[in-house]
C-alpha cells in the first residue's frame, strides 16, 4: 500500500471539509482531502444551490459567518454567479448560486492553499499511533495509507471517528428525512414567482392531495436559479438512510427519484408558470440532513440554541432557526435575541480519538440543535475552526484533544472568522 504523509487529513469534501482543508492549507499544513465524489463541494454542489445561515433572521440581519465562507461568497460574486434572496418562512437571507461556478471556486481555493485532493476515495480503516493517525484510503488506482499528524472528520456520517472507535450519540428517535432536489427548465418565472407574491406551495400541495395526487410532503420550496427559466425544487422526502446499510441507501435513492416524477407531474398540471416545464436534472446524490452525530466532549443542546448561549470556547456562530423536518408539518423555531448562538470547541472534539476533530453535520449536537446548525454556512464555519485547529496541532505537536480553545479562537479571529459578538457591526 502506497504511503502518503500529511500534516492534516480531511475526510469529506463538502462545505465543512473544503473549508477545513482550505484553512489548514493556508496555515501552512500539508493537507490531503478525500471524498467519494469526483468533484468537491458535497451537498453544496451536488444537491443544493443556496447557502443558508451566513446571516441572522429578523429585521436587522447580521453576518455571523465570514472567514473561508466569505472568500467563497466573494469569489461567486466576482463571477456574477449568485444573488441574495429571502429564505423560506422568514429565516433570513440566502445566497443562491450557480453550482458549476461553486465547483470552480472550491477548486481554486483548494489549489491556492496547496491542498492535495483525492476524488472518488473513501476511508476504510484507521488507527491512532503515537504522534499520528493512519488511515487506509481506497482511491482510483489502488489503496493508500495516509499518515497524518491531525485529522478532520467532515464525512457527514462520522465515518472516520467510527473507524477509530468513537460513539454516535444515542438519541436517534427522530432523524431528519433526506431529499433529492431537481431542476426544471422552461419555467415562466414571471407567472411562477409574481412580484406581488405567489400562493404558498403548501396550499397547492394540499389542494392537489385532495384531488388524489400522491405527493411526498405537505410542504416544500422552490426558487429561480441564476439561469433564466431554470428553477430548483426541494419537494421530496425519504427516511434518512442508515450509513452502514448500502441496501437502505439504494432504496432511498430510488424512492426519491420516483417522488421527483410525481412532483414534476403535479407542478406541470397544477401550478401556474410550470405548464411547459421540463425536468433537466436530479441531484446526483441524496441531500442527507442527518445520520450519525458523534459524541463529543460536550453536546450542543436545543436548550442552548433557544437561550442564545455563547460558551467561553465558542469557535463559530449560528443564527439559523431550528428547522426540524422529522415532524410534519416542519417545526420552525427562531433563535431569540440577539438572533445567534455559539458553538463551542468541545463540540468538535470527539470522545475517544485524540488527534481527530469533527466538522459539519456529524459534530456533537442533539437532534434539535442539529436542526439549526446543519446549515451550510455554519458547516463552513465549523470546518474553518476544525481545519485551523488541526493545523495548529500538527505544527506544535499537540494532540487536538489537548489544544487550548483560547488559542484556536485567537487564530480564527486573526484569520477573519467570527467567534464572538464583538466582531459584529
Amino acid at each position: 500500500m502506497q504511503r502518503v504523509d500529511a500534516d492534516v487529513l480531511v475526510v469529506g469534501a463538502g462545505s465543512a471539509g473544503c473549508a477545513a482543508a482550505v484553512a489548514a492549507g493556508r496555515a501552512g499544513a500539508r493537507t490531503v482531502l478525500v471524498d467519494r465524489l469526483p468533484f468537491v463541494g458535497g451537498t453544496g454542489t451536488a444537491v443544493l444551490d443556496t447557502f443558508y445561515a451566513f446571516w441572522t433572521a429578523g429585521e436587522r440581519p447580521r453576518q455571523v459567518v465570514r472567514g473561508v465562507g466569505q472568500a467563497v461568497v466573494e469569489a461567486l460574486e466576482r463571477r456574477e454567479a449568485c444573488y441574495w434572496r429571502p429564505n423560506t418562512f422568514g429565516s433570513g437571507l440566502g445566497l443562491t448560486y450557480d453550482q458549476e461556478a461553486l465547483k470552480l471556486v472550491w477548486d481554486e481555493l483548494l489549489a491556492a492553499a496547496g491542498v492535495r485532493v483525492l476524488p472518488g476515495a473513501v476511508a476504510f480503516e484507521a488507527a491512532e499511533r503515537t504522534g499520528h493517525t493512519e488511515v487506509g484510503v481506497a482511491a482510483k488506482g489502488g489503496r493508500l495509507q495516509v499518515r497524518a499528524r491531525a485529522a478532520v472528520d467532515a464525512s457527514g456520517d462520522g465515518d472516520l471517528c467510527v473507524l477509530l472507535g468513537a460513539r454516535p450519540l444515542p438519541d436517534r428517535e427522530l432523524v431528519q428525512p433526506a431529499t433529492s432536489t431537481f431542476k426544471l427548465a422552461n419555467v415562466d418565472t414571471a407567472r411562477a414567482f409574481p412580484a406581488q407574491g405567489r400562493r404558498p406551495l403548501r396550499a397547492w400541495i394540499q389542494e392537489a392531495r385532495e384531488l388524489g395526487y400522491e405527493l411526498p410532503a405537505a410542504s416544500g420550496s422552490m426558487h429561480p436559479t441564476p439561469v433564466e427559466g431554470l428553477v430548483l425544487a426541494l419537494m421530496t422526502r425519504v427516511p434518512g438512510p442508515d450509513p452502514d446499510d448500502p441496501d437502505a441507501w439504494r432504496a432511498a435513492e430510488a424512492a426519491a427519484r420516483e417522488q421527483v416524477q410525481a412532483c414534476v407531474r403535479f407542478l406541470r398540471e397544477r401550478v401556474p408558470g410550470f405548464e411547459r416545464a421540463a425536468l433537466v436534472w436530479t441531484s446526483p446524490m441524496l441531500g442527507v440532513r442527518e445520520t450519525r452525530r458523534i459524541q463529543g466532549r460536550r453536546v450542543l443542546t436545543e436548550q442552548e440554541v433557544l437561550a442564545a448561549a455563547l460558551p467561553r470556547d465558542t469557535v463559530a456562530l449560528c443564527g439559523a432557526p431550528i428547522e426540524d423536518l422529522a415532524r410534519e408539518p416542519t417545526r420552525w423555531v427562531h433563535v431569540p435575541a440577539p438572533g445567534f448562538y455559539g458553538i463551542g470547541f468541545d463540540c468538535l472534539r470527539p470522545l475517544g480519538p485524540r488527534d481527530v476533530l469533527l466538522a459539519g453535520r456529524c459534530f456533537s449536537a442533539d437532534h434539535g440543535a442539529h436542526s439549526s446548525a446543519r446549515s451550510m454556512a455554519t458547516c463552513m464555519a465549523l470546518g474553518h475552526a476544525a481545519g485551523l485547529a488541526a493545523a495548529i496541532a500538527a505544527r506544535t505537536g499537540t494532540c487536538a484533544a489537548e489544544l487550548e480553545p483560547a488559542a484556536v479562537r485567537d487564530a480564527l479571529a486573526a484569520d477573519g472568522a467570527v467567534v464572538g459578538p464583538e466582531q459584529l457591526p
